[in-house]
């Protein structure tokens, strides 16, 4: 069976919008589900790697693109 995966775009929201996203999103999440987080404020991009690695959560991928970044997290 597939991980699912829940996607949440923040894109145009700035701190702490999308760390509480980011929050609300894992708590619908069940093991081994993936957290697809999109979004283009820097500080969230470092912010929510970091909540995630202080949860013991895995982090699959962190990409960016012309300021549009895309973190993947394994709850």
């Amino acid at each position: 069976m597939a991980d699912n995966v829940i996607k949440i775009d923040v894109t145009g929201q700035t701190c702490p919008g999308p760390l509480v996203e980011f929050r609300k999103a894992l708590n619908k999440a069940s093991p081994g589900d993936i957290v697809e987080i999109t979004g283009n404020h820097s500080a969230s991009k470092k912010e929510i790697p970091m909540a995630a690695e202080d949860m013991g959560l895995e982090i699959v991928d962190i990409q960016e693109k012309e300021g549009i970044w895309k973190i993947k997290i394994r709850r």
